[in-house]
């Protein structure tokens, strides 16, 4: 039994280490089921010895099966309880083997940071182990990872590492996958000839073997050829794979090699060709994917069959404890139930009376808001009000000291006339200084003052709305008419005449965009 054990570890380290790109060949699916009880049965005696590293072993090899045949979830439980029973062990050579194939996992997902972090971890490892074996597969698989991801002077870096390693072992195996991960580089690359010279390389290790790997190098020999434009070449090597693949009955490689004849041919316009090996390809491809899934499906179902026989094992077992306990487990069921409804109840009446508290709090501050708002506008508008009305009444007090003025200037101006000799000098000084009040702007920007505070946006609207730009006394004539005041009262505070406003309005209505039948003062107004 042990014999049998350490077999099942042997294939399954074997898997570790060349089965990068590996395919099931027909004689291994013909034997999955029987290696898996093999397995198994290794790990039931390994449990039984009470031996944790044995067990680990036994499902790391139980976790290699199931990574070969796609199972990955099964995969990482194994290997995840495989590390489990390594915790307390200082990390050796099968921790490395459990760490690579966990990367490995995930690499085959696409999890490409995942899996370079276990990588790198058997790289350091590797290190502190002085294990150069497990260094240089650690590294080439860290490559093979960097290359998927395509950082490709990265990946190139570290298989060049792990061919070197190799060669210091002079591990054919291992330089013939490290130089066509070399030359697989290089082709994605399209440096074609370094290419050519890392594949042939590794074809010289793999030649006549017969296996997936050689089938698979002569393939990569044809696309660097095809793709370097040497045909004939191409077809040759291409023709050598599919010999090699059809005596391992290999459907992967046999679609490969008819896609890569049906890519030559159309390119050598042999178009008749190319499509008869791309219809092959497409059958070798179905044929490929249908003994893919038959053997998942086999070993899910054997998986399942021994499972369900374990578990129906254990739940005969454990039928009279549950039976025994069902019924205080309902009744303590029972009471839980009510507690969390009786607490549920309580925290949502609660929650309620709180959120409606909050809700009147939030009304009482808007309400508040709302007030404070209406009695600043209310304020705003008295303020406007009185400035209205202040501006209003500065104009008629303006309007009639004017006139006032004028009146007496035309009076005093009239006794002058009379050339009377005993008063005409101080006549002539009042009239002076008449005259001289009634030429002073103080008030006029006293009254601009006003008139901005109240219609800010007046003088500047009046000013853009006007084809020709406006005089100063025809924006004060437009501030004037915006007050609504008569040409009377607007010739009495410009010191005109009734007809000389007119006059003005008309010039200033031609500068303005106003339709024939609209009054100016309600433009005015409505600016």
């Amino acid at each position: 039994m042990k014999k049998q054990f350490l077999l099942g570890c042997f294939l399954s380290y074997t898997f570790v280490l060349y089965g990068q790109k590996a395919n099931f060949s027909s004689s291994y699916r013909r034997h999955s089921d029987s290696l898996f009880f093999v397995l198994k049965s290794n790990l039931e005696t390994a449990k039984k010895g009470f031996s944790p590293i044995l067990q680990a072993k036994g499902h790391l090899a139980l976790g290699e099966f199931y990574r070969t045949t796609g199972v990955y979830s099964e995969a990482m439980e194994q290997f995840k309880t495989s590390l489990e029973l390594l915790g307390p062990i200082p990390k050796d050579t099968l921790y490395l083997s459990l760490n690579n194939s966990i990367g490995k996992v995930h690499l085959s997902l696409n999890r490409f940071e995942l899996a370079e972090q276990y990588f790198l971890e058997s790289v350091n490892l590797s290190n502190v182990l002085g294990n150069t074996k497990g260094l240089a597969v650690s590294k080439g698989l860290l490559g093979v990872s960097y290359e998927k991801e395509g950082r490709y002077l990265e990946a190139l870096e570290y298989q060049k590492e792990s061919l070197s390693l190799f060669q210091t072992l002079k591990n054919s195996k291992g330089i013939a996958v490290a130089n066509e991960n070399i030359g697989s580089i290089y082709e994605d690359l399209e440096q074609y000839e370094r290419a050519h010279d890392y594949f042939l390389k590794s074809y010289g290790y793999l030649k006549g073997k017969g296996i997936w790997q050689e089938a698979n190098v002569l393939n990569n020999l044809g696309d660097v050829y095809r793709k370097s434009g040497d045909y004939s070449n191409a077809m040759a090597y291409t023709e050598n794979a599919m010999d090699v693949a059809l005596k391992i009955r290999d459907n992967h490689q046999l679609e490969s090699a008819h896609k890569d004849l049906s890519k030559t041919y159309a390119l050598t316009e042999d178009f008749r060709q190319a499509h008869y090996h791309l219809l092959e390809a497409e059958k070798f491809h179905k044929a490929w994917l249908e003994d893919q899934n038959t053997n998942q499906l086999n070993v899910l179902h054997t998986i399942y069959d021994t499972n369900k026989k374990e578990s129906q094992i254990e739940l005969l077992k454990e039928q009279n404890k549950t039976n025994r306990a069902n019924q205080n487990v309902l009744w303590v069921a029972l009471f839980a139930v009510l507690a969390i409804f009786t607490v549920i109840y309580i925290y949502l009446t609660k929650k309620r009376k709180a959120k409606l508290k909050i809700q009147e709090y939030k009304q009482r501050v808007l309400k508040a808001e709302l007030e404070k708002k209406e009695m600043e506008e209310k304020n705003l508008q008295e303020q406007v009000q009185l400035k209205t009305a202040t501006l209003s009444r500065y104009s008629l007090h303006l309007s009639q000291k004017n006139k006032i003025l004028l009146e007496l200037s035309k009076t005093l101006k009239n006794i002058v006339a009379r050339r009377n000799t005993d008063f005409s000098f101080k006549l002539r000084e009042l009239v002076g200084e008449i005259d001289f009040n009634l030429q002073q702007e103080d008030e006029w920007d006293e009254f601009m003052n006003f008139f901005k505070e109240i219609h800010p946006e007046f003088i500047k609207k009046l000013s853009s709305l006007s084809q020709n730009s406006l005089s100063p006394s025809e924006l004060r004539l437009g501030m004037l008419l915006r007050l609504n005041l008569s040409s009377k009262e607007i010739a009495s505070i410009l010191r005109v005449t009734p007809d000389s406003v007119r006059v003005a309005r008309y010039r200033l209505r031609k500068k303005l965009p106003i339709d024939q039948k609209e009054e100016l003062v309600h433009f005015m107004v409505d600016l």
